[in-house]
């Protein structure tokens, strides 16, 4: 008869299987601590998977200032430059507003409408009505505000689609705008005045414009400093010193060389100094407050942000309030740089170019993906391709709106095959 052993049952640990089945750390999170190659497999990666970022954008900007400076052979001359930096700003905030709406997946078609119902209102207040002129920009931004929230209103409360209240707005604030203006149709701008100074002023001590370079890199380098504290107090991957030093240091030529352009001229614009600082403050709100990740929340899905808690309702009539503001703000800039208020100002071009921005920029006519940079680059695209088209003889608005066309449905192509390989790469 043979002898039964007993062994001791034998411990298991249960987290051994699932440790070596699953990496404990994102690989995606490991780029940084792989040195140059691991950087080059991250790049190749999100090429593949759709995520181009700026990338196509920042590419076609370099290509169409070197082709009008090869043809014209003054593209980039420091008057031409500073002359394109004051054009961008009054369809560059409008379109910003547009990037806001469109990050829900939503079209806002009364921009344009807005914008000259602002410069109709404010100029028509100063003028005729004798009001102080700040007071009259504060009524008609506040106006422009209370149409984009009216709007949101409609749409967000009521049901009805986006697309046909601002289509409403469109046609509905244009014949008041006429209204407002009057017989003459047009007002010229208070000499010196507040309106006039907007895209006409000028810092023109040298100072100023690198000063403002060097708060930008000190800012810069500051959030890349306390980004990088916070992901190491949460036993985070973070970013080297060695690239934050690199990050900053290109940042710093870039502005720097801005500011030494603008300064072999007039100096600084007002106009584009508010047009950053409210991309920058735009930017801001969208990528590091809470308000901003429900914005792309909702626009990422209505239903998933409504179950999670969002206040759709209140996002929504926010967006559309932004965007009404930035519309009438981005009016008065037009209203300086053409020197009156008419009726006019606002028209199709207006929001046609605003929307073509954003969407050459890089934001999503699907929604939930998008920056405020990308307002900026998109009109400095169409407005580099305007310029350097009058500069070589074909001011012809017929050659122009061909190609402007064609860069907008090259950009929503990409955006579609982009969308798509995220989808094929389980990333949207």
């Amino acid at each position: 008869m043979s002898e039964t052993v007993n062994t001791p049952p034998q411990k298991v640990d249960a987290q051994a299987p699932a440790a070596a089945a699953i990496p404990v750390v994102d690989p995606r999170l490991l780029v940084r601590e792989q040195g140059f190659a691991g950087y080059l497999t991250e790049f190749k990666r999100k090429i593949k998977g759709g995520e181009l970022g700026s990338i196509p954008v920042v590419t076609g900007l370099i290509v169409i200032w070197a082709i009008f400076e090869i043809t014209t052979g003054r593209f980039l001359d420091p008057s031409n430059l500073s002359n394109i930096a004051q054009y961008i700003v009054g369809p560059g905030l409008i379109a910003t507003g547009i990037v806001f709406v469109l990050l829900l997946g939503e079209i806002d078609l009364s921009v344009g409408s807005v914008a000259g119902l602002t410069a109709a209102v404010s100029s028509v207040l100063a003028i005729k009505q004798d009001v102080n002129e700040g007071l009259a920009v504060i009524v008609g931004l506040a106006a422009a505000a209370a149409i984009g929230a009216l709007h949101g209103f409609f749409f967000a409360k009521i049901g009805v689609p986006a697309f046909v209240v601002t289509l409403a707005g469109f046609l509905g604030w244009s014949g008041l705008q006429l209204y407002v203006l009057g017989n003459t149709l047009s007002l010229n701008n208070l000499s010196d005045g507040i309106i006039y100074n907007l895209n006409n002023y000028y810092f023109s001590d040298v100072a100023a414009a690198y000063g403002l370079a060097t708060v930008a890199v000190l800012a810069y380098g500051y959030s890349q400093w306390s980004q990088r504290l916070r992901r190491k107090a949460a036993d985070l991957p973070h970013r080297p010193v060695s690239e934050l030093a690199l990050r900053t240091g290109v940042v710093a030529v870039l502005a720097y060389v801005v500011a030494f352009v603008l300064n072999q001229e007039d100096g600084l614009p007002l106009g584009l100094t508010v047009f950053v600082a409210v991309v920058v403050l735009a930017s801001f709100v969208l990528r590091r407050t809470n308000y901003g990740r429900q914005v792309f929340a909702v626009g990422g899905g209505v239903e998933a942000a409504r179950r999670a808690g969002i206040n759709v309702v209140w996002i929504r009539i926010s967006v559309f309030t932004i965007s009404g503001f930035l519309g009438g703000l981005g009016g008065l800039f037009i209203a300086s740089q053409s020197g009156v208020a008419d009726s006019n100002l606002g028209g199709g071009d207006t929001l046609m170019l605003a929307i073509a921005a954003a969407v050459i920029g890089g934001t999503s006519l699907f929604g939930g993906r998008g920056t405020p940079w990308s307002a900026l680059l998109g009109i400095l695209v169409i407005q580099s391709i305007m310029t350097g088209l009058y500069m070589s003889g074909s001011s012809s608005k017929a050659v122009q709106s061909m190609i402007t066309g064609a860069v907008l449905l090259a950009a929503v192509v990409l955006d579609s095959v982009s969308r798509r390989s995220q989808k094929a790469a389980g990333r949207a």
